[in-house]
């Protein structure tokens, strides 16, 4: 069996009961039913998750940003040249992006994953070499990857979860959005004008140019969303491959991973196709300012925690959202029930 079967194999719904218990204790905490809002929906969720309630806190967190290049690159879908995705894994490494900044305001873990950087990349710290393939191939005039590829790129992803803690998804690489959009495309069935954002801040000429290549090529490769493997393999990215995997990774350990913005969105498509139940794992930190990401959250039935306007990637929305499942499983572990403080219960006085 391979890892990714063996993952798949391993993922299981929530624990029910658990968030039975948790929806219970909620009623019965010093406050008025139900005015902590969604908060108590994050704590019902966490609960299950675990299979435990009050769950653990979501620590130690680790955000994962997967990291590739694009041959769709080729296409001017950006102005950005492609060596800078190699040179921003180096200034994570250094500590000087701005998900480190985020992350150390957050007592958050920065891990990068290479699963696809095209230029070479010295032996950094933080940095899990992890390479597939030196990017993928241009998505314009044939595959992106070998089905081979996109398992081992999944794997590696499964293999880059922790024991326990909290998962967050991160995401490099120059021209991943139009990647992204198809993703959104094919499991969506979304029209490319309205899956395709100005990702790094493009112009109109280069969305449009963009979004030509999104439409050509849903039409070149015929997308099978009954088909995940070869839906990654026709699109990529490798790190889109990788977040697919962190995800599946999370659900067969039973904890929690918080997803961020249009990437990692997208990802997240891929690993419901693989398995629906995954879904139940994830919690959307943030809705970003690209205009896929509501489409891939609403596909995922996810309501994010924040709508921040954020469109940067890295892992930055879910490292913000963090401290909300902290405080929803802290209010478990601390709150007090009416019972246990000798407060008055006014809802059951009146029953």
């Amino acid at each position: 069996m391979t890892l990714l079967d063996a993952t798949l194999a391993a993922i299981t719904p929530p624990a029910a009961a658990a968030r039975a218990e948790a929806a219970d204790r909620l009623d019965r905490m010093t406050k008025p039913a139900g005015s902590l809002g969604r908060i108590e929906d994050l704590a019902v969720t966490l609960s299950g998750i675990a299979g435990a309630c009050p769950p653990p806190l979501p620590d130690p967190a680790v955000v994962v940003v997967c990291a590739g290049d694009h041959g769709v690159h080729a296409q001017g879908v950006t102005p950005w040249p492609q060596e800078v995705t190699a040179q921003m894994v180096a200034n994570f490494a250094a500590g000087g992006a701005v998900v480190n900044a985020f992350a150390r305001a957050a007592d958050v873990q920065v891990r990068v994953l290479d699963v696809g950087v095209a230029a070479p990349l010295p032996a950094l710290d933080g940095v899990l070499a992890r390479r597939v393939a030196d990017g993928t191939a241009d998505l314009a005039v044939g595959p992106a990857l070998t089905r081979g590829q996109v398992v081992a790129a999944i794997e590696a992803g499964i293999a880059a979860v922790p024991e326990h803690g909290c998962v967050l998804t991160g995401d490099m690489g120059i021209a991943n959005t139009t990647a992204a959009a198809l993703l959104i495309c094919a499991f969506t069935g979304a029209d490319p004008e309205q899956a395709t954002g100005r990702g790094t801040g493009i112009d109109d000429a280069t969305l449009a140019r963009k979004t030509a290549v999104v439409r050509d090529a849903l039409a070149l490769h015929h997308p099978d969303p009954a088909d995940p493997i070869g839906v990654l393999a026709a699109f990529g990215g490798l790190e889109h491959a990788a977040i697919a995997g962190l995800v599946l990774g999370a659900a067969a350990r039973r904890i929690p991973v918080l997803l961020d913005g249009v990437s990692t969105g997208a990802a997240a498509l891929v690993a419901a196709a693989l398995a629906p139940q995954a879904v139940a794992y994830c919690v959307a930190g943030h809705r970003s300012a690209e205009p896929g990401h509501r489409l891939a959250l609403g596909h995922l039935g996810l309501d994010p925690l924040l709508d921040l306007g954020l469109r940067l990637g890295e892992g930055t929305g879910a490292v913000l959202a963090l401290p909300l499942l902290r405080a929803a499983v802290r209010a478990l572990h601390d709150v007090a029930t009416f019972g246990d403080a000798s407060v008055t219960d006014a809802a059951r006085e009146q029953v």
